[in-house]
């Protein structure tokens, strides 16, 4: 049986915030932050909208996309940094919103590698026959934690929501292989206080390093070779990072995800909304062969390689 995403959708705030409103607020400027990061402007979520808002919404879509109900879902995970409050959980929150009944529910936190974790953990259940559909959604708003007075982080982040129904798919299909890791000797390097705390160049050393050596790695496990990959969906925290990667794997430009310059850096959130936007570009069609990696604060940092469809 392969185990593949058989609904997938986004949500994102509505509110846009340019590097030029940044501009206006802090000592930057937009060729700066393009110029370093990519980023060119981001989504903020309101006060009133919470980060089981978000995740409610990216939910339904997803359950609409996938054709089944919510009371058919066994487990719901949701992986977010930045929960409404410390418990209930958001997957709790969100489970008696969509109504489904007969799921088991649960947080995880991995930061920017939770949406892997959580595609992870959601493929074991239903390979071992255990339950047949799992919800999984990768959440933030970011925005509450961030320092909007320092410069060197209040620029990266954004807010939203992206999410995932897994199940069984056609035969070849599905997740062929998968690469999940942590380093806690480097926690000192990303973490929260009251806001994000970040070392800038440790980080990038070690996303530049681990995002190329987790993608080939699952290229190998799955018995394929670099020439093999379609499509490359990294985490969206740096353009700098995730052009390391595709050169690492020796892929053209266009055969990379590229949102980072809408949304910013939504952590668990960006690769599920990456997707999003390449099927609705028509970047990802049925049988590709795509490679999903990264990283985030714990240090940790996953990767999936999966042959589209259902």
């Amino acid at each position: 049986m392969g185990v593949g995403i058989i609904g997938i959708n986004r949500f994102v705030p509505d509110r846009v915030v340019t590097n030029k409103d940044l501009e206006k607020v802090l000592d930057t400027s937009d060729e700066w932050i393009r110029t370093r990061t990519g980023i060119e402007e981001r989504r903020i979520a309101d006060d009133d909208t919470n980060t089981s808002d978000m995740a409610y919404e990216a939910a339904r879509r997803a359950l609409e996309d996938s054709g089944i109900t919510a009371d058919a879902l066994d487990l719901i995970i949701v992986a977010t940094v930045t929960p409404d409050h410390p418990f209930p959980s958001v997957a709790c929150m969100i489970q008696e919103r969509l109504g489904a009944k007969n799921a088991a529910a649960m947080d995880i936190s991995a930061a920017c590698a939770g949406f892997m974790y959580g595609i992870i953990t959601g493929k074991q259940f239903i390979e071992n026959g255990d339950y047949k559909h799992v919800l999984v959604v990768g959440v933030e708003k970011l925005s509450k934690i961030v320092d909007w007075s320092d410069r060197n982080t209040a620029v990266l982040f954004g807010d939203g929501a992206g999410s995932v129904v897994l199940g069984e798919v056609s035969e070849g299909r599905g997740i062929l292989s998968f690469e999940l890791g942590a380093d806690g000797t480097g926690s000192k390097h990303l973490y929260q206080d009251e806001h994000i705390i970040m070392n800038g160049r440790e980080v990038f050393k070690f996303a530049v390093r681990q995002m190329g050596e987790s993608s080939v790695n699952v290229i190998e496990k799955a018995g394929l070779k670099r020439e093999d990959v379609d499509y490359l969906i990294p985490h969206q925290a740096n353009i700098r990072i995730m052009e390391a990667s595709r050169e690492r794997l020796e892929l053209p430009v266009e055969k990379m995800s590229k949102t980072v310059n809408k949304y910013g850096n939504t952590s668990a959130a960006s690769i599920p909304i990456s997707i999003v936007e390449d099927i609705e570009a028509g970047k990802i069609k049925d049988d590709d062969v795509i490679v999903m990696v990264g990283f985030g604060g714990g240090l940790t940092w996953g990767a999936i390689c999966i042959r589209w469809g259902r």
